[in-house]
């Protein structure tokens, strides 16, 4: 199949980002990362009421607004590579929200939704939650900049990624199992991956990247 647009998806920590450079890089693909910037980050982080929802809208908002200027300017009609699912929003949505902000979240989304396309194709990088946690926690060590989440909120997310590309149908799915991936994403890894891209059908398919 041919596939033009391809989003990458996956908890924190599994390399999402420099995947989609690098792989962008070998397709010559056009390359979107996901804007993280979010305001009202520091409020949630210290645990402020209504901070949640607020974040949650914020990243919505923003994810919407980046997804209609692709759609606009017709970049799908190239390889496009992005290192985020639009839909990956509800799985936060529904782990940090209460029913009535969830209440009120749904009917945003869904009137959204239709104003952004689907990819042709969702790689899933999947982790097992412990080796996530480590990897957080030693990227955490050599980088101070970076927001390391609590064990328990990384487990409680893994499993929702994890629940979530379980039932995921709406477009065909290659979930990539990296436990034993250095996730530099190395030229053997990379270009084993994209073979297993391009040989894609429809439905899902798992892998296990080969490793020197």
């Amino acid at each position: 199949m041919d596939f033009r647009y391809i989003a990458i998806e996956g908890p924190p920590g599994v390399g999402k980002s420099l995947l989609a450079e690098r792989l962008g890089s070998r397709l010559d693909a056009t390359l979107v990362l996901e804007d993280t910037e979010n305001p009202f980050l520091g409020d949630l982080h210290a645990g402020r009421t209504g901070a949640a929802f607020q974040t949650q809208l914020f990243y919505l908002l923003a994810r919407h607004r980046q997804q209609v200027a692709l759609r606009q300017a017709d970049l799908f009609n190239q390889t496009t590579i992005c290192d985020y699912l639009f839909d990956k929003d509800k799985i936060y949505a529904y782990l940090n929200l209460d029913d009535n902000e969830l209440f009120i979240y749904q009917r945003l989304y869904e009137m959204l939704t239709p104003d952004v396309s689907s990819p042709d194709l969702v790689v899933y990088l999947q982790t097992p939650t412990n080796l996530l946690q480590r990897r957080g926690r030693e990227l955490a060590q050599r980088n101070s900049e970076h927001q390391h989440l609590d064990d328990k909120v990384l487990e409680e997310l893994n499993e929702a990624y994890n629940h979530y590309f379980f039932h995921y149908t709406a477009t065909p799915l290659l979930v990539v199992e990296t436990s034993h991936v250095d996730l530099d994403w190395g030229d053997e890894v990379l270009e084993d991956l994209n073979r297993r891209i391009h040989a894609m059908g429809r439905g899902t398919q798992y892998y296990v990247p080969r490793t020197s």
